[in-house]
């Protein structure tokens, strides 16, 4: 059975449709997958015709690109991050280690990587934003040498590590506090990541529920008693401000 599914994999597949986009459309469709999964052969154009005169259908032909094995990828993720490192003047190592924060990530095929060196808040900066950057970078570059979508996560001096590790226990104290009070709580805005990690880590809450709002930089959680997604939200006490960044992250 494994066999005949590899197989079927390995054969191409043709899909007809009015146009070219409809065709690989419907491909996608039946097959369920993404775009960056096939390599797509157009086998005609196809046309209109005038009046329905000589009309033609588009035609293709699909086949689902086998991705690399995971090891394959991993190297390719340490190669690239390391000689982008190389042309940016950074003296520094890369690393391939375990996820941040076990269980808060959501794709499990993550290749998480990490940055080792002396004075390194340069590649972090506010925020983490050059981070984010960078690790933006090396997936676009990682996706198009090995033509798959596995997610790599970059990391310096476990800076993320830390920081995930921080907000999952701040978001379980002010699940806590939200349930004792009876009040929302709102936190400061966040980058999306970092959102993320707020939801994920209370998602198996019973007794507060999370959404975020606001829009671009301004966007941030809100842990709310369940059965009072209505109430009127509070800003979080003075007092009782996010954990200060990292130095390295100024």
């Amino acid at each position: 059975m494994e066999n005949q599914e590899n197989q079927e994999r390995q054969e191409s597949q043709e899909f007809s449709a009015k146009t070219v986009d409809e065709a690989i459309k419907l491909a996608l469709e039946k097959l369920n997958v993404k775009k960056e999964e096939l390599e797509i052969t157009v086998l005609k154009k196809g046309k209109s015709g005038i009046l329905g005169l000589g009309a033609e259908v588009a035609r293709i032909s699909v086949k689902r690109i086998s991705p690399p094995p995971q090891e394959e990828i991993s190297q390719a993720a340490e190669d690239i991050l390391s000689n982008l490192l190389e042309a940016m003047g950074v003296s520094a190592t890369v690393h391939l280690v375990e996820p941040p924060a076990p269980g808060l990530t959501p794709d499990s095929r993550v290749i998480a990587l990490d940055i080792k060196g002396a004075d390194l808040g340069v590649l972090i900066g506010r925020r983490g934003q050059t981070l984010m950057s960078l690790q933006y970078i090396v997936n676009l570059m990682v996706s198009h040498k090995t033509k798959s979508r596995v997610p790599i996560m970059v990391d310096v001096e476990s800076y993320k590590k830390r920081r995930y590790e921080t907000l999952q226990s701040l978001a379980l104290r002010l699940a806590e506090q939200v349930k004792n009070s009876g009040q929302a709580v709102t936190l400061e805005p966040m980058p999306a990541n970092e959102r993320r990690i707020i939801h994920l880590s209370l998602s198996n809450q019973t007794d507060v529920v999370t959404e975020s709002i606001g829009a671009g930089e301004a966007r941030k959680v809100v842990i709310t008693p369940k059965g009072n997604e209505t109430r009127p939200r509070y800003s979080r006490p003075a007092g009782d401000r996010k954990p200060q960044a990292e130095p390295r992250e100024e």
